[in-house]
């Protein structure tokens, strides 16, 4: 395998090559913490809501109780069907997350809604 001029040259030229490459890269953090924090809010809002309609005390107790299985079901890393199986192994997870998306579709509420934005501003800041 044939080596680069860098290589040749030894490790002082080495070190200055990505010393150079280092330099000349310009990020723009500030635009990549908010295209972060945006991304993290479109993600974080639907379990946040969930996290608040069980907080909720007007949230039935059998609704708490299958939301609270299906997140375990979700974050847990055994399955019924394990995800490497193709196509089928990620059935039961949809189940899952469909008995989440109904449940929150009929109880959530305005308020829930609310303390969720709340809480979902306070973790996650639109600096702009």
């Amino acid at each position: 395998m044939p080596m680069s001029a860098a290589q040749a040259a030894g490790p002082a030229a080495q070190t200055s090559l990505t010393a150079e490459v280092l330099e000349s890269a310009v990020v723009d953090e500030t635009l990549l913490v908010r295209l972060l924090r945006r991304a993290g809010r479109t993600i974080a809002r639907p379990a946040i809501q969930c996290f608040e309609m069980l907080l909720d005390g007007g949230t039935p107790h059998q609704a708490r109780l299958t939301v609270l299985a299906a997140l375990t079901y979700l974050l847990l890393p055994l399955d019924i069907i394990p995800d490497f199986i193709p196509a089928a192994g990620f059935s039961d997870d949809m189940v899952a997350l469909t008995a989440l998306l109904g449940l929150c579709s009929r109880h959530l509420t305005p308020h829930i809604r609310e303390r969720a934005q709340r809480r979902l501003d306070k973790w996650f800041p639109l600096n702009r």
